[in-house]
């Protein structure tokens, strides 16, 4: 499990040790640090022990940070995606896989932002479908785009694809109602 830095630095994994090279501003203490050591707390604060003095800095997981917002449109990667759908718990979640050269994707864009607004009890995601991002697309089995993927309880429940508005509207109000 990655953990990133609050302030942009490069991301460290638990029970690791941060080199030397990481400064003391880039995770938020005031002096330089020798190797230190660090682990998870309950609640994924980073403990430091650097020789005999410990104490707590700026560092969260964003793994376990996923916070599924109602009323706007979220942008998901790979490592963020499960994690936002998990924390919408039981609103349904409405993901728009995308590309940035797809022109259809950019035309319902404005229109997905507008149902972000209009369902405040639904959880709208956006995923670019970059590589970085194509094993999760496989995993969802997107072959075009745009797709729509409508889940409820981690399970898709209903797709559509291609910038179909009043099929997506359909698609949705049928979730939130079952």
């Amino acid at each position: 499990m990655a953990l990133q830095l609050s302030q942009s630095p490069p991301s460290v994994r638990a029970d690791s040790t941060v080199p030397h090279s990481v400064s003391a501003q880039k995770i938020g203490l005031a002096s330089p640090l020798p190797a230190c050591r660090f682990s998870l707390s309950k609640d994924v604060r980073v403990k430091l022990k650097c020789g005999g003095r410990s104490g707590a800095c700026g560092v969260r997981c964003s793994l376990d940070t996923a916070v599924a917002a109602v009323g706007r449109v979220t942008e998901v990667n790979k490592d963020t995606f499960w994690p936002s759908v998990r924390a919408a718990d039981d609103k349904t979640v409405v993901l728009d896989v995308y590309t940035q050269w797809c022109g259809p994707c950019k035309s319902m864009a404005p229109k997905f932002q507008g149902l972000s607004e209009k369902y405040q009890d639904v959880v709208f995601l956006k995923l670019d479908c970059n590589h970085e991002n194509r094993p999760l697309a496989k995993e969802l089995g997107i072959k075009v785009v745009p797709t729509f993927k409508i889940l409820k309880h981690c399970q898709v429940v209903e797709e559509v694809t291609g910038a179909k508005l009043e099929d997506l509207v359909m698609a949705i109000e049928t979730a939130r109602l079952s």
